[in-house]
């Protein structure tokens, strides 16, 4: 079993979620509308959704949202917003490796998708390349993939970190997060420990992240038919340069 079947539950979701801005999340979907050509009613895949801070404001749009993560906490929270703002989005608890396609869709039914905040490391290269593979198959000739990722090499190992702690949002509700950091280089994987603090209740979990060049993705995105379009290293689509924290790669089906 991976580690990612038992990560999240708890204090990580509740830091996760606490992390995460108003702001940031207006620029992800600013991004999303920029880059990936959908308009009303359109269907899009958000891979590992979480608790739908891009699904639910891209559904009020008017888009089609399908929505898959592997947390049933989060997946449970995201059905009943949906549910509440009758909205058109289906959120499905489920490894995305292991769904059966059809569950998700007929093959090739996608406008476009995206998979956002860190999630696209959690692979070593044979499942990476099912995972993409997977993903270009759901989406039509044409349509287009946004992956996010801070764990490429040329982010990461330039400023790497052995150890790292900080609070996560304020008052009573405040947690404190720390992590010890070991590098494999034989399997190029980041092995994380982390420790979540709030209120006296301590959690530990451990996660890890499996780091690509950005030429070794390049090469899996056109093994899987995904054609890599453009590389940013801003969510204002700035060129992407080495050292920058993180980086948006765009690609697009290949038309068969």
């Amino acid at each position: 079993m991976a580690w990612y079947h038992t990560f999240f539950q708890g204090l990580p979701q509740s830091a996760w979620k606490a992390a995460q801005t108003e702001e940031q999340t207006q620029l992800d979907l600013e991004l999303l509308v920029d880059t990936l050509e959908f308009g009303p009613d359109d269907r899009l895949l958000d891979i590992f959704c979480g608790y739908g801070r891009h699904a639910l404001p891209l559904a009020r749009m008017g888009a089609r949202l399908t929505g898959v993560d592997i947390s049933e906490e989060y997946i449970t929270e995201l059905q009943a917003e949906a549910r509440g703002q009758k909205l058109s989005l289906e959120a499905i608890q489920a490894d995305f490796l292991s769904i059966l396609p059809d569950q998700l869709a007929p093959e090739a039914s996608f406008d476009a998708a995206y998979c956002l905040g860190n999630s696209f490391s959690f692979f070593p290269r044979a499942d990476m390349l099912a995972f993409l593979t997977r993903i270009a198959l759901l989406l039509k000739p044409g349509g287009r993939f946004l992956a996010h990722s801070q764990m490429v090499a040329e982010s990461v190992l330039p400023d790497y970190q052995t150890h790292n702690w900080q609070p996560i949002g304020e008052g009573t509700d405040r947690i404190l997060f720390l992590m010890e950091n070991d590098y494999d280089p034989l399997e190029s994987r980041i092995d994380s420990h982390l420790t979540y603090v709030q209120n006296g209740l301590t959690q530990s979990r451990t996660a890890q992240h499996y780091v690509y060049t950005l030429a070794e993705l390049r090469w899996l995105f056109a093994e899987a038919g995904l054609n890599t379009i453009d590389c940013y290293g801003t969510v204002d689509r700035e060129p992407y340069a080495f050292g920058d924290e993180n980086v948006w790669l765009l690609a697009e089906r290949v038309f068969s």
